[in-house]
C-alpha cells in the first residue's frame, strides 16, 4: 500500500510540534506494513463514510481512509477524551 494527504493534513501537520511530526513519520510506516500493528490502534472512526482514526501520541491522532489500494491522510488532531 501506499498513501498520499489531503491539503487539509498538510496544513494540521506543519502546526503539529516536531515530536509529533516525528512520531507520525514513524507510525505512517507501521501503517503501511501492517494496519493492525499494536502501536496504531487503528479502528473504523466513521463507518459510514469509511473514516478510520489510528495513534500517532497518546493525545495525538491521525484519520484516513483506504481506497484503492492507497491511504489517503485526512487530518491529524489532538484527540478528544
Amino acid at each position: 500500500m501506499k498513501y498520499t494527504s489531503t491539503p487539509r493534513f498538510e496544513h494540521s501537520f506543519t502546526r503539529m510540534p516536531k515530536h509529533v511530526q516525528m512520531a507520525f513519520r514513524e507510525k505512517i510506516k507501521f501503517l503501511l506494513y501492517d494496519i493492525r500493528h499494536p502501536s496504531l490502534r487503528a479502528k473504523k472512526y466513521d463507518e459510514e463514510r469509511g473514516i478510520w482514526q489510528a495513534r500517532v501520541t497518546k493525545n495525538i491522532r491521525f484519520y484516513f481512509l483506504i481506497e484503492r489500494g492507497w491511504y489517503l491522510i485526512l487530518d491529524i488532531e489532538k484527540h478528544k477524551d
